[in-house]
């Protein structure tokens, strides 16, 4: 009931009729997709649904409904508390994440400075509303392959897309920052680029990320990592989607620093990331003791293999 009460609470009063019965599929929605003048489509346990002009969720396209452009309007003032100003930089970076760390992108015509950079957009009409889920004990089968004598190992999650790398990095978070029967609880600093994992609103986390756990929202991996050695002294650092040889540099640098490191990427299989020339630094200096591979089960997600850092199968 909390959590359709918090969709609901995405869209402005007159709306809410609407989308309660999209709201009542809260624990199988993933994404709510509006396009000016196109139609409105729901992502339902990863299945394409359309938001009916009755407010049913039908699977027929003729039976859709259309986003206005007034309605685009009202939602953008309703997130951004009608002062959209106030949410500039923000909306710069063409994301937002809203109470209940669920996560608005945004697209539209792009305003440049004189030098090129993204000064900020205007002319919203394309939002990508994705359902922030968070699922306590979604890592607990790959707890025990963490640790080896109670020390926790340097972990690399990897994932294709929509496998639920995010979601298990985020409890991994929780339980090592809580503590487990594995090992004790660590100070664990988060560098949440995407505000995906904490899922911050105004500075605040949304997700239980645990008692332990401080966080550095919307700065750059690579920036973040060397600001929160310095600053918070962590024992653990963890991090969202690598993919930078500035992330890399930055990984390799601050395990030289005595931090542990919790990791994702997107790839298929331990093979398809190692086999990039991005990651051969990796391969070859046996940066992470631990890789874990998830994927796609039908509708579901699980894991694939969990490998030590010889890369043999634990």
């Amino acid at each position: 009931m909390a959590e359709s009460m918090e969709i609901l609470r995405i869209f402005p009063d007159y709306m809410r009729d609407k989308w309660r019965e999209a709201a009542e599929e809260s624990d199988g929605l993933w994404e709510i997709r509006l396009r000016v003048h196109r139609e409105i489509i729901l992502i339902i346990r990863g299945r394409e649904y359309f938001l009916g002009k009755n407010g049913r969720i039908v699977s027929d396209i003729k039976d859709a409904d259309v986003m206005t452009q007034q309605d685009m309007e009202a939602v953008l003032d309703h997130i951004c508390n009608y002062s959209i100003y106030a949410f500039s930089d923000e909306i710069r970076q063409g994301f937002l994440t809203i109470p209940g760390g669920h996560r608005v992108g945004m697209a539209g015509q792009a305003i440049l400075e004189e030098n090129g950079t993204l000064r900020n957009i205007k002319n919203i009409r394309f939002m990508n509303i994705r359902i922030s889920h968070e699922i306590k004990g979604a890592a607990d089968t790959v707890m025990p392959y963490l640790y080896e004598n109670g020390r926790l190992q340097d972990t690399l999650l990897i994932s294709p897309p929509g496998c639920g790398k995010t979601t298990v990095l985020r409890d991994m978070v929780r339980q090592i920052s809580d503590g487990n029967r594995y090992g004790k609880g660590m100070n664990v600093a988060v560098v949440d680029e995407r505000s995906e994992i904490a899922g911050c609103y105004m500075g605040c986390p949304q997700n239980d990320i645990g008692r332990r756990t401080d966080v550095l929202d919307g700065c750059p991996k690579a920036l973040g990592m060397m600001m929160l050695i310095r600053s918070m002294s962590p024992q653990v650092l963890a991090v969202d989607e690598l993919g930078s040889d500035e992330d890399m540099r930055a990984v390799r640098r601050a395990l030289q620093c005595g931090s542990r490191m919790l990791a994702t990427v997107h790839g298929d299989s331990l093979e398809d990331v190692m086999g990039k020339e991005l990651f051969m630094v990796f391969k070859e200096k046996k940066i992470f003791s631990r890789y874990i591979v998830l994927e796609r089960r039908g509708e579901n997600h699980g894991i694939k293999a969990i490998y030590d850092g010889d890369f043999r199968v634990c």
